[in-house]
This record gives structure tokens, C-alpha cells and sequence, in this order.
């Protein structure tokens, strides 16, 4: 590449390049945009390293004036793409990484609690109480960590397990003589760690801030902007400026951790990230899981003659994962060498069990044990955090709170209930997790976490009712007017045209067959439909359900539920399955209102008026009041949520009910209501369709037609999900025909609602694209989901009807999902459920049981009672 030197500094832009022209080797000229009018920073750089330019077609090539390095600036360099900011408007702007972040560094003397950064390297560094070796500590730095390998090595220590805990992506700056940690902030809040970055891994961040922050220097003379101290008023000496030369002057935290393989050959690196709140994924655990798999030192029958292996565990401060990652640690051991005898009897403080713990530990084998195994463990790592007193301090604070208010637009209430569940769910992780422990560790780890989790999933279930705080919620929130009265007309359109004639809204039959679906009716509309039931179409014994899991109550003859003023369309959950907590708490809102004798502000049809209640009776009430006319009615309650799959034990109940009324009598009729007799009523009555064709025998098969529209597997429900689990059934496509051929004939009755529990699966997931918001598009998607699986659950049971009806269904379906269904591995499909044929895998933060389960409602109600 021929050229000549001039002798005396060049500048880089030239009269012609100031118009954004490029003139290349071949002479011809282009408006192509070039790195000299890309910025000012740029030009300078280029100036400072070039002595000779040269344009070609491909970048322009410079030559350094002692003529010994030849070097090309390609278009990647370019600052088009990159974002610039500034901390506040009185503060210097530059460039941020990842197009939105600042760097910032996140340890310093305040962090160290326990002052141990300069007698072992890093922040907080302790061992856990008792003779296990697991320690625990904050982010050191290159040295402070090397400093940390020494003194463990000079304790005996021969074999060390590091294990990097950190979720967000961490890089080391090059300082005096040292290397420390920074990482990425977002300036709403510069204290705060990036969390949830569930779609690339922190290795993968790493390297793009890595070389983001090369590409900033270059930028801007070989400087880059950080800050050191956000503590200080007004950001005083702030921002640092850093000097980057090249890669070498920033490191991952890959090579901070891994290179000490080569210097300690029983050395091991790990990255396991743990959540900042919450229970860390199944995935997590595995990881861990595997970490003991392959430890020689750490396995069942290991040589007990040789010592175990140092667990080293770090964090960014060194107190919540890296406590949590001691517990995980502590509980191995114990499954190694037995509990420590001094810390089994220690207890934190003499507290009462929440709930859902005593409802785990009671299905748990050896429950009770397993808690106070893992109560030992946390007592043992509790020099700087204690899990479970971190539980009972958010709740202390969350009762602590009169009236809500708004911090930054929320709830109080709701940040402190979340923190409290977030607690809560980490602890039953914790027991859960032991409880595998003791199942697997003597089997040397034949399933990993999360295909246990899946033989186990009941867990799942027993989670998905953690918010408990509802059940106790005052009755005086309806009389104080913080919730309201909402009638079911307003709630319940009368679609299908059958108030006038029938009395009740959305009445309807499915054809040649006993079984009814309807809006609840109130007392006056009950006796109309019974003496329908009974007089003109002659039926002797009713059984008659309600799905509801909202609380009910009829006022004055008409019926009401409780809604939030704001959210009337949101019902207001009460997680139980147990009827009888409906019921009490359904009377002691009646009594409420009665004994009040004040005026109530209730939303009917078209207006909010105010009532003074004469009358007001809970559900059970004005069923019995029937008995004594129609004797041969019974009634039952049976929980069941809008939109989702039924659970297992909703089956379970519906299934024998119908059985204990066909014993008493064979031809008995079946009516099933909610509160606007459409999602709930249906799918009940989808699944009376299918037990009585079970009992009475199948219609004739029609033959299916031909249909032509566009994607019409899908609406016949051929989704690969779908057609998995049919693959999997004995008979599987007869099961799915016998369940599509029950959901056409209820749909026959309903057809001005437009809604058929299959079709409308296609029809949910399509109206994603339409939404406006990220959190419409997440409802829709769950909504989805939702009505997949619970299609899959329709055909499942119709596949337990027919296997387990030579044992006249003696063994629940419930049981047979678990000892059958599980051991099939169906739960390992409904556990990565979704829309294969178009998913994204950004789309699947749903698929889970976990978080599927879970429910994430469209609209955030208020806290109102209290975790019991």
C-alpha cells in the first residue's frame, strides 16, 4: 500500500470530509458518513494517532508518525449506535453502557460490617457456626480475593469450591496496582444491582460492557466516565475518570475467579446466581445439584478419612445470597456428616408457623424434621441475615402500616407484603429442598431438582396459595366503604336472553342430557329455576353446585359480591379450596352488614346507589331455605378460579359428588352457576358431559368435517403441546375426540356468547399482538396458557375416566396425576407449556408451573387482611 509520509502533523478533516464526503483510493466520492463526522471525540483521536491517512473502499487506513504501526478504524467503532447521559443536569454527559446504564463502583468501607477487608481481602468474610468449612463473604477485588485463597490455603483448607452468587454482570477496573469490581446502575437508582436478567447470562453481559467500555475510550482519549462515591451530596468529586488503554485494563469476573486453577490444582469456579429476592429457579438448584454430582469429596460414600471441601460463597455485599448460598451448603453437609448437636435445640425465637409451612411439613415425609434440619442450618448462618426472622420482620412492618399510602406510585402495603411472600417463599423453598435432599442424595442424585419438582407437583400447587392474606380480611372493609357491593347483573349480562323467561341470566341445558348451567341465582330466582326443574322437566334429585371463590352473599333478595371501588371487574380471590372457610367467612360478612344498620354504597346494573339492607344471607342460606319445598336438592360448594385449569381436587369433589347422586338416584340432574354462568359454569358442566357419558355410555361419533379456514388445526385444538400429550395417552386421539365432542355439544347451548373452551385458545393468544402495553400482552399470554391447560387437564381426566373406571374411580384423580400421570411425565410438558409453533423463547417466562400457577393478576388489589 503505497504511500509517503508527510513530515509535519496532517489534519484529519479536510474542506470536502466536512461535507460528509469520503474520497476513496479510486478517486470516486461518496456521501457515505465516516468516523470524522461521526464525533468530535473521534476526530481528536484520530488526529492524536495519525500521521498518514489512506481511504479505500473498506475504512480509512492510518499510519502513526513513527511509521511503525499501520492501523484501519472500521464502521463497529461509529457512535451511532451508543447513548449518551448524565447522572443529573449539572453533571457531565458520556457514554452509557448497554445504551441505558451507569458505572458505578459498588463496594466500599461502608459496606464492610464486620471490617475484614484488611486482615483476609474481602467485606464480611465468616465462617458458618459450627466445624463445617463453608464460608461466606462480599465482592473482594483481584488481590482481596487472591488475599482470601491464601488464608483459607493457611487454615488447612486443601480443596476449595468458589461459588459466585451474583445475578448481575460485574467488571474489574484496572486501579492502583489492583483490579475493582464495578458494575452497571440504572440512574433511578444508582444503589441498586440490575436484577431479573433472565435472557442473557452475566458472562455474556460481561464481555459486551467489556467491550462497549474499550470502544467508549477510543471514543474519548483513552478516558471513560464511573463513579466511585453516589453516597456524597451532590455527586461532590464526581464522576471518576478511569484510563483504558485496552482489554487488559478491564477484566471479567471469569478471569478474576478462574485463573487461579492454574496456582491451586484442588480449585473450583463456579457461577451460580442467585435472585436478590425470592427463591432461586429449579435451574439454580440443579446447577448446585450438579456442583455436589461430581465432587468426589462431597459424595454419599465418599472416603470419610478425607476432609471436605471448602465452600466459599460471595456476593455484592456478602449477606443475602451469600447467606443463602451457606444454607444450601450447610444442608449438604448435614447430609454428609450429620446436624450439628449443638444447633439442633438452638431455635431463632419460639414464633408461630406461618400457614402454608404447616401445610407443606404436614404432606412432607418426615416433615418435621426436615424444618428443623433446615431451621438449624439457617441458625447456623445467621452472623449477618437471618431468613426466617427477615420473614417476621416485613410482616411486623407491613402490620406496622394504618392507612396505605404511595411511595413513587406504590403501594406501601403491597411493597412490604411482597418482601414478606418474597421471604416467605425462599424459606419453603429452603424445606423443600431438603426434603429432597433426603430423598436423593442417598441415590447419588438419580433426578435433579426440577424433575422431582415435577414428580412433586403438588408443591407447586401448595405455592401457588402463599398469599393467604385474605382470608383474614375485616367484614367492616364493606360497612368502613372501603370495598363495595357489586350486583351480579352488573357483573352477569344477560347474553343468552333467559332473565325474563327464566329469572336467572344465561340459563341453559345441554341437549338430552340433565345438566344445567346458569348465573347464581338469588332466592326468588332459585325458586323459580327449581320449580322448572322440577315440575316441567320432572326431576326428582338435583344436585346443584356453585363455583365461586369469591365471597357471596344475597342483600334484599338480590345478590352481591365485594370488589375494590377501582377494580370492579377484578374478583377478589380467596385462596382455599375449603368450602367451609367460604361459608364462615360468607356469614360473617352477612352479619356485618346487618348489625352496621347504615346505608351502603352497592353498584347495580347501570348506577351506584345506596341500600339500607333489611335482609342478607350467605349462599348456604337460601339453599337451604329451599330444602324443605324441593327435599330432593342438594347443594355444594366447590372453589374454582376463573379462566385457569381446575385443580386436581376440584375433579376430585365434582367427581364424587356426582357419584354419591347417581348412587341415590340415576336419573339426577346436575346445575352448575358462578357469577355470570359463562368460564367456571361451562367448564363444570364440560366435565358432568364427560363423567355421565362415562356412566350412561358415549353418543354416537360424528364424523368430523373438512374444515377450510385458516389455521384450523388450531381451532380444533391441534396444538403441538396438545398433540404431545395425545401421543403420550393410551388411545390419546379417542381421549381428545371424546373431550372435543363434549366441548361442542355444551357450546351448542351457548352460542350467542361466542365462547367455546377450545376455539377461544387461538383466539386469546392472537389478540396478544393487538396489545398496547407490555403488562396487557404478559395478561393475554397467561390468559392463553391458561385456557391451554386446561384443555389438556379436560382431556387427562377424560383419560383417568377411562382407566380408572374398572375400579369405580376408588383412587381420586388427584392421586392418579401424581402416582401415574407424573411418573408418564406430563408434568414435564405442562411445566414447558406454550405455543411452540410461534413462541419466542423470550415468551416463555410463563411456561412454568412456578409462574403460571402463581396467577399474575392484570390489576394489583390492594392489601386488606393479613399473613396468616
Amino acid at each position: 500500500m503505497g504511500t509517503t509520509a508527510s513530515a509535519a502533523p496532517q489534519s484529519f478533516t479536510s474542506s470536502r470530509r466536512e461535507k460528509g464526503i469520503i474520497l476513496h483510493g479510486n478517486g470516486m466520492a461518496t456521501d457515505r458518513p465516516s468516523p470524522s463526522n461521526s464525533s468530535p471525540q473521534m476526530v481528536s483521536f484520530l488526529n492524536s494517532k495519525a500521521k498518514t491517512i489512506i481511504t479505500n473502499k473498506v475504512a480509512p487506513v492510518f499510519i502513526t508518525y513513527n511509521c511503525r504501526v499501520e492501523f484501519q478504524m472500521h464502521d463497529d467503532l461509529l457512535p451511532a449506535n451508543y447513548t449518551v447521559g448524565r447522572v443529573s443536569d449539572t453533571m457531565p454527559e458520556h457514554y452509557l453502557v448497554l445504551g441505558e446504564y451507569f458505572i458505578v463502583q459498588d463496594v466500599d468501607s461502608r459496606t464492610d460490617v464486620l471490617n475484614t477487608t484488611g486482615s483476609y481481602g474481602a467485606p464480611n468474610f465468616r465462617k458458618a457456626q459450627g466445624d463445617s468449612p463453608i464460608y461466606g463473604m462480599g465482592q473482594p477485588s483481584l488481590n482481596g480475593f487472591n488475599q482470601v485463597l491464601q488464608r483459607l490455603q493457611r487454615a488447612g483448607h486443601e480443596e476449595i469450591i468458589f461459588f459466585c452468587v451474583r445475578e448481575e454482570p460485574v467488571v474489574f477496573l484496572r486501579g492502583e496496582q489492583d483490579f475493582v469490581s464495578y458494575t452497571p446502575r440504572r440512574k433511578e437508582n444508582l444503589h441498586e444491582n440490575l436484577h431479573d436478567l433472565r435472557e442473557l447470562t452475566p458472562e455474556h453481559l460481561e464481555l459486551t460492557i467489556r467491550k462497549e467500555l474499550c470502544d467508549f475510550a477510543k471514543l474519548s482519549q483513552n478516558a471513560f466516565c464511573v463513579y466511585n462515591d453516589i453516597e456524597v451530596e451532590h455527586f461532590k468529586d464526581e464522576p471518576h475518570i478511569v484510563s483504558i488503554l485496552s482489554e487488559e485494563d478491564i477484566h471479567v469476573t471469569e478471569e478474576v475467579y478462574k485463573r487461579a486453577l492454574f496456582a491451586l490444582p484442588s480449585y473450583r469456579y463456579y457461577r451460580l446466581p442467585l435472585p436478590m429476592e425470592g427463591a432461586p429457579l429449579e435451574e439454580t438448584f440443579d446447577a448446585f445439584i450438579s456442583v455436589l454430582r461430581e465432587t468426589s469429596s462431597l459424595a454419599p460414600h465418599r472416603d470419610p478419612c478425607r476432609p471436605l471441601p471448602c465452600l466459599l460463597f460471595s456476593c455484592h455485599v456478602g449477606v443475602g445470597r451469600t447467606n443463602l448460598g451457606m444454607i444450601l451448603g450447610a444442608l449438604a453437609m448435614h447430609h454428609l456428616k450429620g446436624a450439628p448437636k449443638q444447633a439442633m435445640s438452638e431455635r431463632t425465637q419460639d414464633r408461630p408457623e406461618f400457614q402454608i409451612i404447616k401445610m407443606l411439613t404436614t404432606r412432607l415425609p418426615e416433615g418435621q424434621q426436615i424444618l428443623e434440619e433446615v431451621n438449624t442450618a439457617i441458625a447456623l448462618c445467621s452472623e449477618m441475615h437471618n431468613i426466617k426472622e427477615s420473614i417476621y420482620e416485613n410482616k411486623k412492618k407491613l402490620l406496622g402500616i394504618g392507612e396505605d399510602y404511595q411511595i413513587q406510585g406504590n403501594s406501601t402495603k403491597r411493597y412490604f407484603l411482597q418482601r414478606t411472600l418474597q421471604s416467605l417463599e425462599c424459606y419453603f423453598y429452603l424445606i423443600v429442598f431438603n426434603a429432597y435432599l433426603h430423598e436423593q442424595y442417598p441415590l447419588v442424585f438419580a433426578m435433579n431438582f426440577s424433575q422431582w419438582m415435577c414428580s412433586n407437583a403438588w408443591i407447586y400447587r401448595l405455592l401457588a396459595a402463599i398469599d393467604l392474606s385474605e382470608l383474614s380480611a375485616p367484614a367492616a372493609l364493606i360497612t368502613r366503604g372501603t370495598r363495595i357491593l357489586v350486583a351480579s347483573e352488573y357483573l352477569a349480562p344477560d347474553i343468552l336472553s333467559t332473565a325474563k323467561e327464566m329469572k336467572v341470566s344465561n340459563f341453559r341445558r345441554v341437549p338430552k342430557m340433565a345438566v344445567y348451567g346458569m348465573t347464581q341465582p338469588g332466592s326468588e330466582a332459585l325458586s323459580a329455576v327449581l320449580s322448572y326443574l322440577t315440575e316441567q322437566r320432572k326431576h326428582a334429585h338435583l344436585l346443584w353446585v356453585n363455583l365461586q371463590e369469591e365471597l357471596v352473599v344475597e342483600g334484599n333478595g338480590q345478590v352481591f359480591i365485594p370488589r375494590e371501588p377501582n377494580c370492579l371487574e377484578k374478583p377478589i380471590r380467596v385462596c382455599t379450596q375449603n368450602p367451609h372457610q367460604l361459608q364462615e367467612l360468607e356469614r360473617t360478612l352477612a352479619e356485618e352488614i346487618l348489625r352496621s344498620e347504615q346505608w351502603l354504597e352497592v353498584m347495580l346494573e347501570q348506577e351506584r346507589q345506596m341500600r339500607m339492607f333489611k335482609s342478607c344471607h350467605t349462599l348456604q342460606e337460601i339453599f337451604m331455605q329451599q330444602g324443605s319445598t324441593h327435599t330432593g336438592l342438594s347443594f355444594r360448594r366447590i372453589p374454582l378460579a376463573d379462566h385457569c385449569a381446575p385443580h386436581e381436587e376440584v375433579f376430585d369433589e365434582l367427581l364424587e359428588a356426582m357419584k354419591s347422586s347417581l348412587a341415590e338416584d340415576p336419573a339426577s340432574a346436575f346445575v352448575l352457576s358462578c357469577h355470570n354462568g359463562k368460564d367456571r359454569t361451562t367448564t363444570a358442566m364440560v366435565i358432568t358431559t364427560l363423567t355421565l357419558w362415562h356412566f350412561n355410555g358415549f353418543p354416537d361419533v360424528v364424523e368430523e368435517l373438512i374444515v377450510s379456514i385458516p389455521d384450523a388445526k388450531y381451532t380444533k385444538g391441534e396444538f403441538e403441546v396438545v398433540m404431545q400429550i395425545v401421543r403420550l395417552l393410551p388411545q390419546g386421539h379417542q381421549m381428545k375426540r371424546e373431550v372435543d365432542m363434549a366441548l361442542d355439544v355444551v357450546s351448542e347451548t351457548m352460542t350467542p356468547m361466542h365462547y367455546h373452551l377450545r376455539e377461544i385458545i387461538i383466539c386469546a393468544y392472537r389478540q396478544i399482538k393487538a396489545a398496547k402495553t407490555e403488562q396487557e400482552s404478559q395478561v393475554l399470554r397467561l390468559k392463553s396458557l391458561q385456557y391451554l391447560e386446561r384443555y389438556i387437564y379436560l382431556i387427562l381426566f377424560n383419560t383417568y375416566l377411562h382407566l380408572e373406571k374398572k375400579d369405580s374411580w376408588r383412587r381420586p384423580f388427584s392421586t392418579w396425576m401424581y402416582q401415574v400421570a407424573a411418573r408418564a411425565g406430563v408434568f414435564v410438558i405442562l411445566n414447558q407449556l406454550g405455543f411452540s409453533e410461534s413462541d419466542k423463547p423470550k415468551d416463555m417466562s410463563l411456561a412454568s408451573l412456578r409462574c403460571r400457577w402463581r396467577q399474575h393478576p392484570a390489576h394489583t388489589l390492594p392489601v386488606r387482611g393479613e399473613l396468616i
